[in-house]
């Protein structure tokens, strides 16, 4: 997971432009969050990603 999942998830449909590490926010309507919720959301995401983990694995090798 990465800054860029992290806007997504946190401000779906916000304009916003991501060069490297650094964030242009450009949505009017939508409040930039801080780099506090970002990290936040990042982790967050990650575990949920970790905890399907083991159920992909075995979507892959288990025929259908």
């Amino acid at each position: 997971m990465n800054k860029a999942d992290a806007l997504l998830s946190l401000r779906p449909g916000a304009q916003w432009v991501l060069r490297g590490d650094d964030l242009e926010w450009l949505d009017t309507k939508q409040t930039q969050p801080t780099e506090a919720e970002i990290q936040a959301e990042i982790a967050r995401l990650q575990a949920e990603c970790d905890a399907q983990e083991y159920a992909r694995k075995r979507a892959a090798e288990d025929p259908p």
